[in-house]
């Protein structure tokens, strides 16, 4: 019933405006309307005509580059290089626009942040659901996954805590609300297509640990990357833990643990110790300690980012495959 209504929408779309609304080409590629905003703003892969004061309508032009997009990245290309040939079609006398690196994109002021995390607080406060779903697609399209993490999301999830902590069992409803939609924004996020023949990252909370998200905010950074990974989430007893190293043989193990009574550094120097492969030959992953919760403990060799950004820098060097795959400016 759902895609029929959906259907009928976008018929009502195409009679009403010429071209295809940002939703109808989404539901009709099978990806989300922010992937092909991420297109548009980072490879210029986006509507030709723009009417001014009106939502952007894609041409029948338009949605012919995007679906040759969708076509090469599909066979592994990567996506700046298959964003080149998709606007050479859309329109070969326009230039491309030259992909930003993901850290390059330009800081944001501190008052455009305090803003947006203002309005994101007042929103959740208010358990306006549809404006704190707008304000999270908004963070991440202007400052990009991570900024938005870093900058907007972590602050205000933070605060909405202590106000929580503060005013007893009032506000858990609030966190829940903000905690669900940051948790859809993220795997909302743009995808590149996964290397092929690298070694998987294992992504797990250590046991009894419940909060996930900063997990998941990585494992969405590392869909952008297109590095592939096993993600666990929340609470992963060890038996499990162990099992999944043994049959996926990781290159990275992330470990996360947001408070110091569930880090488990037993299972953190048993994974530390985990060797495979034929002898002489044999290899191990590296493990990487997340959250505030390893403070004060230490495991030989381990990894200790305090910031998503940082986390994935020490995850890049891991992967010179990222080097190789990349198309230079």
């Amino acid at each position: 019933m759902d895609k029929e209504q959906d259907t009928l929408r976008d018929r009502h779309d195409m009679a009403a405006e010429p071209g295809v609304s940002t939703g109808a080409l989404a539901r009709r590629l099978g990806v989300s309307p922010t992937t092909l905003r991420t297109w548009d703003r980072r490879y210029g892969l986006g509507p030709v005509e723009r009417a001014e004061g009106h939502h952007r309508r894609w041409s029948a032009q338009d949605v012919a580059a995007v679906e040759e997009m969708c076509r090469l990245t599909a066979t592994g290309l990567p996506p700046a290089e298959a964003a080149h040939l998709a606007r050479k079609r859309q329109d070969p006398a326009r230039p491309v626009a030259v992909p930003q690196p993901r850290r390059a994109r330009e800081r944001p002021s501190e008052a455009d942040v305090e803003r947006q995390r203002r309005g994101l607080a007042r929103a959740a406060t208010r358990l306006d659901a549809p404006a704190v779903r707008d304000l999270l697609t908004e963070a991440v399209e202007r400052h990009g996954l991570v900024g938005a993490w870093q900058d907007v999301m972590v602050p205000v999830l933070h605060a909405i805590g202590r106000k929580w902590e503060e005013a007893g069992d009032r506000y858990v409803e609030v966190e829940h609300l903000l905690s669900c939609h940051v948790s859809r924004t993220l795997h909302r996020g743009a995808t590149a297509p996964v290397a092929a023949g690298v070694p998987p990252l294992v992504l797990a909370c250590v046991p009894a640990e419940e909060h996930s998200l900063p997990l998941e905010a990585l494992s969405a950074a590392l869909d952008e990357l297109g590095l592939p990974q096993r993600m666990f989430g929340a609470a992963v007893p060890v038996e499990a833990v162990s099992a999944a190293v043994r049959r996926t043989g990781p290159r990275v193990i992330v470990l996360w643990a947001q408070a110091r009574s569930t880090a488990s550094l037993p299972l953190a120097r048993h994974l530390a110790e985990a060797r495979w492969g034929v002898r002489g030959a044999r290899g191990g992953p590296a493990v990487m300690l997340g959250g505030p919760g390893w403070a004060g403990h230490t495991v030989r060799g381990a990894l200790r980012p305090a910031t998503l950004p940082e986390a994935l820098t020490r995850i890049e060097r891991l992967y010179p495959e990222l080097t190789a795959r990349r198309v230079p400016a």
